[in-house]
């Protein structure tokens, strides 16, 4: 009995500790046409003694969102991180040449767990980005 409810316990504490779903969402709106850029990578890194170490990899829905980047077994605690935007592949699909192979958007996370959101407002030229809510 002990045994299980040490278990249990301790499930509990780390379901508690794990980053709700949603905590990193973004979303890629071309500002060309208007419209959701649905299917583009993109890949979630954490910058640590060592290097970047990868997190998470997803594809932009059609509505061009990823509610939940950020893994969920996991905690987002502070530190530098980097959400990277594969768009070449994206403008190449849609038979457009773009400047920008890749856009990464570096960030600091304060809190742990802390709720944040990336826009990419993005043409072939050029992009914009901002912290969004």
């Amino acid at each position: 009995m002990k045994i299980l409810a040490a278990t249990i316990v301790s499930l509990l504490s780390f379901s508690a500790l794990a980053a709700p779903e949603g905590t990193l969402s973004v979303h890629i709106l071309n500002q060309q046409t208007g419209l959701p850029s649905g299917g583009v990578a993109v890949e979630l890194d954490k910058q640590g003694s060592s290097g970047w170490q990868h997190l998470a990899t997803s594809k932009t829905d059609a509505d061009g969102r990823i509610k939940s980047l950020f893994p969920e077994k996991e905690e987002m605690t502070p530190g530098v991180y980097k959400v990277t935007f594969k768009v070449g592949d994206y403008f190449k699909s849609n038979n457009l040449k773009t400047f920008f192979p890749s856009v990464p958007v570096m960030f600091n996370v304060t809190k742990t767990n802390e709720k944040l959101h990336i826009p990419l407002l993005l043409s072939q030229y050029g992009y914009s980005t901002y912290r969004g809510s």
